[in-house]
This record gives structure tokens, C-alpha cells and sequence, in this order.
């Protein structure tokens, strides 16, 4: 858990852990309150440490493999969208390699481009490099598709790139609108919680949005103060939003097709594994509270937009 003030991160008691040691105090800690895990490709598991991370795994699985392009410092001013043809075309094989290593592992895939953009006006020949990012996401996909797997696209609009270009929703759904038009349709969204309370998106509306069309992927469940990507635990903040948000997921029967719902947090501070099991804990409560709402009753006051009557059946479900 580093930081741009401490590099070594604020809890140097485990900087000289291993990914299997960091595995398996995870999975000691949480047992069953996690089903399966996510890792980024290759700086966190590859095929050489496949293995070991495997045995100190439990039982559990790998749901997902994500792109770690942005912690590689050769792609610091981009990778998939890069304009140098060396550097671009080592991103894509990176990328090409995790999508083929997800699917012999039987795993999806997230791909959350947060180095492609730019910091600064006058720096990026945006059409080019649009162009070279919207072709080498198709390629990925595409080798997804090919393997049987998902592909799901993360976006959020800053850091590390100042200005990523997959930056909102819209142009998410425009990457794979784009793609669909190709062919390509092994491509959904991988709602990031805390990315969008960033951008002033809403969970709720969004998640109804995406799963109308079918692209409602992954979830990626934290909260914070919607000015930085705290990734917080799970209803620190913006409990309302949340708590709509799980309204709308049962709605959409969401994790009736596999789907699952995966804890994306960075507590620098806090017990790693503690944060985790809270959040879960706290979601759960959450998820109750909205399955305790009476839902046809609230349909009946959203057609006609009655926020009161809306609320007095949200607190009701809270037990007031």
C-alpha cells in the first residue's frame, strides 16, 4: 500500500512479503467470505508463480486476470495507445498474453487502461492515438472472444495518466459500440464504484443502464469521499447511493449468470485483510436492507416521482 509520500507505504511489516504469503494471509483471514480472487498479469501472478499461488489458494479460484500496464514504467506515457510502434506493440502482446493466461485458467479478464492519456494540452495527437487504443482493446477482445472469455472494460478519469481517455461511462460504451460494429461482442463494463462517484456518475442509474443493454459485467465494490479514488471500504460513504445501487443489481438478477462482485480497496492505513472482511460484512447488511424494501411499492412511486413516498419505504427497510 504505497504512496507517492512513502514509497515503502505506511505498513513496512510487509514489505517483504510474497505474492503466495500475501495469497495466504488473505485467504486465512477471509475464508469463506471471499469465493475466488482477481489478480493484475504478470506483476502479480503469471505462469511462473501459478503454482504457488494455486496451493496456498484453498480452494479458492481465480475469477479474473486484469492488464498491468500501468505498472510498467516503459508504458508511462502509454501502452496500447502509444505512438512508438515498439512500445505500443509490447503492451499489446502483454495484453494478448493475459487474455490467453486468463482463459487457460479458466478466469475473465479486466482491462483498465489508466496509463492510456495524457497529462497535458498540446501533448497527445488524440486522433492517432484514439484510434491505436480503440484497435489494440479490439485485438484483445477479440483473442478473448476467441477463448470463451470476457472482456471487461474499467474506466475512471484520472491517475495515473492525468487524463485517461476511457474516462466516463459514455466513452466506455463508445469503445464497445465500436467494437460491436467489428463483431466483437465478448466486451462489458466492470463498474468501478469509486470511479464513478468521481466523476458524479450515478451507481444506480448506470448499473439499470448497462444491464437494459446487456453490459452490465463486474462490479468492483469500495466508496470514498468522490474526489480521489479513495477505495474505501464498502459504505464508508455514499451508503444512499449504495444501497440504491443493490436495489438495482437485484432488479437486474445480477450473479444469477455467474456474475460476481468483487472488492477493489486500497486501505493505507487499515488492516488489509480487516478492510475486506468489513466491507463484505457491511455489504451484505446493505444488500438485506434493499431486499427488505418493498419493490413493487416503490416502483408505483417512481413512476409517479415521489421521492417521499420513495424514502419513507427506504427507511422503513432500515427500521424506522
Amino acid at each position: 500500500m504505497v504512496t507517492r509520500f512513502v514509497p515503502g507505504g505506511y505498513q513496512p511489516q510487509w514489505a517483504g512479503e510474497t505474492m503466495p504469503d500475501r495469497v495466504g494471509r488473505a485467504v486465512e483471514g477471509l475464508g469463506d467470505l471471499i469465493d475466488d480472487y482477481e489478480f493484475h498479469y504478470p506483476q502479480e501472478l503469471s505462469e511462473e508463480n501459478l503454482d504457488a499461488v494455486r496451493a496456498v489458494l484453498g480452494g479458492h479460484g481465480i475469477y479474473a486476470v486484469a492488464t498491468g500496464t500501468h505498472l510498467t514504467p516503459a508504458y508511462g506515457k502509454g501502452g496500447l495507445s502509444s505512438p512508438q510502434d515498439d512500445i505500443r506493440d509490447a503492451a499489446l502482446a502483454e495484453g494478448l498474453h493475459a487474455a490467453d493466461f486468463a482463459a487457460s485458467i479458466g478466469a475473465q479478464m479486466i482491462l483498465w487502461p489508466g496509463i492510456e492519456g495524457y497529462n497535458y494540452p498540446f501533448q497527445t495527437p488524440y486522433r492517432d492515438s484514439w484510434a491505436r487504443f480503440v484497435d489494440a482493446v479490439g485485438e484483445i477482445a477479440a483473442r478473448c472472444q476467441e477463448r470463451g472469455i470476457m472482456l471487461f472494460l474499467e474506466h475512471k478519469n484520472s491517475e495515473p495518466a492525468m487524463k485517461i481517455f476511457m474516462r466516463n461511462v459514455g466513452m466506455t460504451l463508445h469503445v464497445i459500440h465500436t467494437l460491436r460494429a467489428r463483431g466483437i461482442t465478448s466486451v462489458k463494463v466492470n463498474m468501478d464504484w469509486q470511479h464513478l462517484l468521481m466523476n458524479g456518475e450515478s451507481l444506480a442509474e448506470y448499473a439499470a443502464l448497462l444491464a437494459a443493454e446487456g453490459l452490465l459485467g463486474h462490479q468492483h465494490a469500495n466508496s470514498g469521499w468522490g474526489t480521489f479514488d479513495d477505495d474505501n471500504m464498502v459504505g464508508a460513504t455514499a451508503f444512499m447511493e449504495t444501497l440504491e445501487l443493490a436495489v438495482e443489481l437485484r432488479r437486474a438478477s445480477y450473479g444469477e449468470n455467474g456474475e460476481r462482485l468483487g472488492f477493489d480497496l486500497y486501505p493505507y492505513t487499515e488492516d488489509a485483510v480487516e478492510a475486506v472482511k468489513r466491507s463484505v460484512l457491511q455489504w451484505r447488511f446493505i444488500d438485506s436492507v434493499a431486499a427488505k424494501i418493498d419493490d413493487a411499492a416503490l416502483r408505483e412511486a417512481q413512476q409517479r416521482k415521489d421521492a417521499v413516498r420513495a424514502y419513507e419505504l427506504v427507511y422503513a427497510a432500515l427500521g424506522a
